[in-house]
């Protein structure tokens, strides 16, 4: 195990920290262990710490949150792959050794061979070396325009037609090659000196291999047997030596008239090696961007409700033991809670994950269309049915379908959907053929189902055929201390949705929102940071960003803002006068101060004067 972490991009881009001790701190400041001199990122930021066998991170409060496979977190065991975002930084967090490192502590066997011989010793003898001061100027001018753009090339194939061009600039040969070796694979770059493509067909491959099994040049060996003319092209071949392995090779290919000497060789033997670092580098980072990607769509599938509270953690116990089952599962909760997130996230980590997933909202149809979108209908079944239509049925074989707002289904409709939970059989509308379906099936609704039973509203039998599992979404009053995660995730979505850059949330703002009770749950809370992300003024949330019903909440901790706490007492008098002035009642008050009564319901909750109320407490 060699934990570390990887940059992938962001101010420090390529660097590598070791995990070592039992705990390094990263952020802005020069004391953390990893440095990342960013605005975005706090002086302290967070913190890796070290626990037996694993790691876990920790946020220190930071005000742009640090995130875990774009999930904002508090406290969170890291495993293997996870990507850490920081601001404009993302880490990649690596516990287990690579493939290439691997490779290195274990060798692969010698290549078997009939006969050894020595590269070194091949073919014909160098040519006279006579290097002249412009040969040698020349020369130097190249490796300083190549140290200047090596570093900007960060793909593999680019490196190997600069490689060439440079070579076949400078030496006196007719066709060269790069060769890089990837395992079991290889990638060939080939071209002749006046810029055409070399064929791949004209390499000699016993020379190449040789080269890389001995990892020590050949010089002016002839390319193949004796050919008609008697000649036969010489060749230079290096090898390309990593600090890890030998990774490929130059081949380059003269006429017979020409030698290479030995200021060629020691050119060709300098440049690969500059080279060799790059295409060592270029490959390591495409290799961890190949595998980041690969434990992204992983984790894809596990789809992770955003909380780590007690009230959320439960929710998220209940997905991972529900989800691998076939179990008919009924989500309930007040409306915005998240409802549907659970039902896909259930879908996401069950044996189904790979086959659609349907859904319905029972409440936004009529009963009529309703039955058709559900069970779909054949060609002349009603006026308008113009041809077949698949339902939503028949959309989600072999998948998931998710029913939400399943109380407001109609009874006519109940019926039928009884029948299908029973026997899993269905008829189109206006079709006489039983249909099957093979179907998993989640329902979610935020009515009093009990009571919709009692009334006669809900079928019985229907609904104990859907409550074989059910769970309860809390409110987001219920686990407030998710509502500073939940916040930092929508400023994240809304800043790349919007193009907005955001450094975080002021406390003053969360201390806001925090205190809000959220009537909307979940889906208030993104909408008011969406609104605060297109609407505010500055790169940060701040307390005047946020909708006028949050500013009226008093809460302890926002003690510092005395221009909010000055418009709230304001507030305050005029609803108190108002009230008195009206006998106590509520709709009388509303009259006098020129607004609706339910508005006034609102203030006088926000201002906590709800006691002072004699009126009715529902009003229209």
């Amino acid at each position: 195990m060699e934990p570390r972490l990887v940059v992938m991009c962001g101010a420090r881009k390529g660097a590598t920290a070791r995990l070592s001790g039992a705990e390094m701190t990263i952020g802005r400041d020069s004391t953390n262990g990893l440095c990342i001199c960013e605005e975005s990122i706090s002086r302290k930021h967070c913190a890796i710490l070290s626990e037996g066998e694993g790691f876990r991170i920790v946020d220190f409060n930071s005000r742009n949150g640090t995130f875990v496979n774009g999930i904002p977190i508090r406290d969170r065991v890291l495993r293997h792959g996870d990507t850490i975002r920081l601001g404009h930084s993302e880490l990649l967090f690596l516990l287990e050794v690579d493939a290439e490192e691997s490779d290195e502590n274990n060798p692969a066997p010698e290549p078997e061979c009939t006969m050894v011989i020595s590269a070194t010793q091949l073919g014909v003898e160098l040519g006279p070396s006579t290097p002249d001061i412009g040969s040698l100027a020349r020369d130097f001018n190249a490796l300083l325009k190549l140290s200047r753009q090596i570093n900007t090339i960060n793909n593999v194939e680019l490196l190997q037609r600069e490689l060439l061009e440079v070579t076949l600039d400078l030496l006196p040969a007719e066709r060269g090659y790069v060769i890089i070796s990837r395992g079991n694979d290889s990638t060939t770059v080939g071209r002749r000196k006046d810029g055409r493509k070399a064929s791949p067909q004209e390499l000699n491959s016993k020379i190449v291999n040789r080269a890389l099994w001995e990892a020590s040049s050949v010089v002016n060996e002839p390319e193949s047997a004796q050919k008609q003319d008697g000649k036969s092209p010489l060749v230079l071949c290096v090898p390309l030596n990593a600090t890890r392995k030998t990774i490929g090779v130059i081949y380059l290919a003269a006429n017979p008239d020409c030698v290479f000497e030995e200021n060629h060789v020691q050119f060709v033997s300098t440049v690969a090696g500059i080279f060799a670092i790059a295409f060592e580098n270029v490959m390591h980072v495409e290799s961890l961007e190949d595998e980041n990607s690969r434990l992204r769509k992983e984790n894809a599938v596990e789809q992770v409700l955003i909380g780590e509270s007690p009230a959320m953690l439960a929710v998220m116990d209940f997905v991972g033991r529900v989800a691998p089952t076939e179990s008919t599962v009924l989500i309930r909760g007040e409306s915005g809670t998240g409802k549907e997130l659970v039902a896909r996230a259930i879908h996401q980590n069950s044996p189904r994950r790979d086959n659609p997933f349907v859904a319905i909202n029972c409440a936004a149809i009529t009963e009529t269309l309703l039955e058709s979108e559900l069970f779909g209908h054949e060609k002349g079944a009603f006026t308008g049915a113009t041809s077949l239509k698949k339902g939503r049925l028949e959309i989600a074989d072999t998948g998931t379908l998710f029913l939400d707002e399943i109380g407001e289904m109609p009874p006519s409709l109940q019926a039928k959907l009884l029948r299908v939970l029973q026997n899993r059989e269905y008829e189109r509308v206006g079709g006489t053929r039983p249909m099957r379906v093979d179907a998993r099936f989640l329902a979610a609704t935020n009515r009093d189902l009990e009571k919709a039973m009692q009334t006669g509203t809900f079928r019985q039998d229907l609904y104990y055929r859907l409550n074989v599992v059910s769970v309860v979404v809390p409110p987001l009053r219920a686990h407030r201390e998710d509502i500073p995660l939940l916040a930092m995730y929508f400023a994240a979505e809304s800043s790349k949705k919007c193009k907005r850059p955001q450094k975080g949330i002021s406390p003053h703002a969360r201390a806001l929102l925090t205190g809000y009770s959220w009537p909307g749950n979940v889906r208030e809370l993104e909408n008011a940071i969406e609104r605060a992300v297109v609407l505010g003024a500055g790169d940060s949330i701040m307390p005047d960003d946020l909708p006028e019903a949050l500013l009226e909440v008093q809460t302890e901790e926002v003690s510092g803002s005395k221009y909010h706490q000055g418009i709230n007492a304001l507030k305050k008098q005029l609803v108190l006068e108002a009230i008195e002035q009206g006998g106590g009642m509520i709709t009388e008050a509303a009259k006098i101060l020129g607004i609706h009564p339910n508005y006034l319901h609102r203030l006088m909750r926000n201002l906590q004067l709800r006691s002072l109320q004699k009126g009715p407490a529902n009003i229209a």
